[in-house]
């Protein structure tokens, strides 16, 4: 049998030609209502992620050196290695790591308390206001578990999406950073942010020395109140309780029960 292995996606923004293909197939695999926004000037179709609208397609447009250019990113769910949704998840189950890396939702064990949501540094997990569960991207776990790609992979038309074993990705991605930089792209490279341990979707970014003007944080972190709730203090609580049954346990092995005549007793006095 065949081990498993740590899967990814490629999103090549340098080739992306925001033609929304992979939106529509997001929305048609996972069977979600159509939503329809405001455009309010943009090209965007929604001005963010919701809990019925998975993948993103966000437009940034401007303008450097007198020249108007399109920066054109794929935004969903980022399948960190170290997920902060799951630090933060007080909920066992709620969110697990399956065995190729996809970081999914049990929706069964989900209480909805949102803490996921503080807990993501790419502000990704979004809370439905009808069923109070929380939703992402699951990398289509459900076709990946049947060795089929993600739906999105399967609908870009330039192939600027690619899936596969994520050191391959890798691989692919370093040589098609050291292809722009020959092309005289100076500022090209990877995005694969070290502050969670890297992720599962991986960007190739003509400007990896500015991942925010495509709506990616520069250098994304577990939120240290995070850290702080799953850590010491959560030990600091642990402790607390241990404390308190120990302390229980040896009034009672020195003084032994309380006897209920005793306590009528001293009722009387």
């Amino acid at each position: 049998m065949s081990q498993p292995f740590t899967v990814a996606k490629l999103i090549d923004t340098t080739t992306c030609i925001g033609c929304k293909a992979c939106e529509v197939a997001c929305q048609e695999w996972n069977d979600q209502e159509f939503t329809m926004s405001g455009l309010g000037g943009s090209y965007q179709t929604m001005p963010d992620l919701a809990y019925n609208f998975w993948n993103l397609i966000k437009f940034h447009e401007e303008e450097r050196d007198g020249k108007m250019s399109w920066l054109m990113a794929k935004y969903q769910c980022m399948h960190c290695v170290d997920p902060g949704c799951l630090r933060a998840c007080p909920a066992p189950g709620a969110i697990v790591i399956l065995e190729n890396g996809t970081v999914d939702f049990n929706h069964q064990n989900c209480i909805g308390c949102g803490y996921c949501i503080t807990g993501c540094p790419f502000d990704v997990p979004r809370l439905s206001p009808k069923t109070k569960k929380v939703y992402k991207c699951t990398l289509c776990s459900d076709r990946t578990a049947v060795g089929l790609e993600p739906a999105c992979i399967k609908a870009c038309p330039t192939n600027c999406l690619s899936f596969g074993r994520r050191e391959d990705l890798l691989d692919k991605a370093e040589t098609r950073v050291e292809e722009l930089l020959s092309e005289g792209v100076q500022n090209a490279g990877v995005y694969n942010p070290a502050g969670v341990g890297g992720t599962n979707v991986i960007y190739v970014l003509a400007h990896a020395d500015r991942p925010e003007a495509y709506g990616l944080p520069r250098d994304p972190h577990i939120p240290w109140t995070v850290w702080l709730w799953k850590g010491p203090l959560k030990w600091l609580g642990n402790a607390i309780l241990l404390g308190g049954i120990l302390g229980t346990f040896f009034h009672y092995l020195r003084y032994g029960p309380r006897r209920y005549d005793e306590v009528r007793e001293g009722r009387k006095d």
